[in-house]
């Protein structure tokens, strides 16, 4: 468990800059069996040429495995959210095994956030968690984890060159493109010790280096979700609680931490979910234009700097 001062520290961190370490989250004997998983996994896995990226790369959902849902329910990394301020997060229920082979290749600059028509995108807390475990220690030299900090909340130069993520254009890149495997002179490296947890806002531009030792790197990651997520039913005016009106205003919420709240923010509470009723398109347009203003006018006032801003592309 954090103290009160470290926990409201990390949890600034994490708001302002996108990401936050948290040491020591599995034990040893933990991380000896799940390695030892890790390597059962990998012998049976063929690994797909758009995924080379990501080197082995292995969902594993709950119900499959009874180590993996011990790990996607484990009590210390759940704690931590919960000192920071996160704990009705809850796990989507799969672990993505990740492996980065000896000499394999870096991973591309992304985000995980996807939901970018969600006016919940530009609040200035995070919607989606990932937990990545580690399960080795990382350096730059096996390809660790580098980050863009700030960029969940402000557009940055690399936005504008960015190929979509994944299985929209960047897993079929050439290792040589010049701009999703570069280095950006605002990454920041994080190099971590076996067993440290390290939490991603969705929404945070990140990447891997190569692996250039002789050794597997292994990772484990997961997402954790704020009640509710994005769903169609949103844009159409309707909040988590499924209701008209319970929308984006219902969602200016977890910010009041048990041990203080950063400055800006404690003043925002849960609404009330109203009475069910449905939304007309009129009142659907009127609601998403509503929430996009209450979530600038939120990451305003949090002091977060100007919100992100993706472009529509013409068709």
């Amino acid at each position: 468990m954090l103290t009160p001062e470290t926990a409201l520290e990390k949890r600034e961190f994490m708001l302002r800059e996108g990401y936050v370490l948290v040491e020591n989250v599995l034990p040893g004997s933990f991380l000896e069996e799940l390695r030892a998983e890790t390597e059962r996994l990998i012998a049976g896995h063929v690994e797909p040429s758009d995924l080379r990226y990501q080197g082995q790369h292995i969902n594993v959902r709950a119900e499959e495995n009874a180590l993996i849902d011990r790990l996607l329910t484990w009590k210390p990394a759940y704690e931590a959210l919960d000192d920071l301020g996160f704990g009705d997060f809850r796990p989507h229920g799969t672990i993505i095994v990740l492996t980065k082979e000896a000499g394999g290749p870096p991973l591309y600059w992304h985000q995980d956030h996807m939901e970018w028509n969600d006016p919940l995108s530009l609040a200035p807390w995070p919607q989606k968690i990932a937990l990545n475990y580690y399960l080795n220690d990382t350096s730059r030299e096996n390809g660790c984890l580098k980050v863009i900090p700030g960029s969940h909340l402000k557009r940055v130069p690399l936005h504008d060159r960015l190929v979509p993520a994944h299985e929209q254009g960047a897993r079929f890149i050439d290792e040589d493109h010049p701009t999703m495997f570069s280095d950006d002179p605002d990454q920041v490296y994080v190099p971590v010790k076996a067993g440290d947890l390290v939490l991603l806002d969705g929404r945070i531009l990140h990447a891997a280096d190569r692996n250039r030792t002789e050794l597997r790197r292994h990772a484990r990651a997961g997402l954790a979700l704020a009640p509710g997520g994005h769903s169609s039913g949103f844009l159409a005016g309707r909040g988590p609680c499924g209701n008209r009106g319970a929308g984006p205003a219902g969602q200016l919420r977890r910010l009041a931490h048990p041990r203080g709240v950063p400055a800006g923010l404690a003043r925002f509470r849960p609404l009330p979910c109203p009475a069910a009723a449905p939304a007309t398109p009129g009142e659907s347009a009127r609601a998403t234009g509503t929430a996009r203003r209450s979530m600038r006018k939120a990451a305003e006032s949090a002091g977060a700097g100007p919100p992100v801003t993706h472009r529509r592309r013409r068709r």
